[in-house]
């Protein structure tokens, strides 16, 4: 995993349950005056997604997506 997806992971650990746009995620992660694409929060949680693939638990499913909105941090089963 690399800095940004641990700064992503860090961030969502801190405010868990709730749901972020990719706009919010950019703003919060990648800093305010930063501009690139809100595409790219969608690959650095593929990449998140791809290095805990091996884990024991499938702990790709604590990042969740939420059609229309982006992406929360969850413990809850509810997906």
């Amino acid at each position: 995993m690399g800095p940004t997806e641990l700064n992503l992971l860090h961030f969502f650990m801190s405010h868990p349950e709730r749901a972020y746009t990719r706009g919010q995620l950019l703003d919060q992660v990648w800093g305010a005056n930063v501009y690139v694409e809100e595409r790219t929060v969608d690959v650095h949680i593929r990449r998140w997604r791809k290095a805990l693939e091996s884990a024991e638990q499938d702990l790709r499913k604590l990042i969740q997506t939420v059609r229309g909105t982006g992406y929360r941090f969850s413990t809850r089963g509810g997906f």
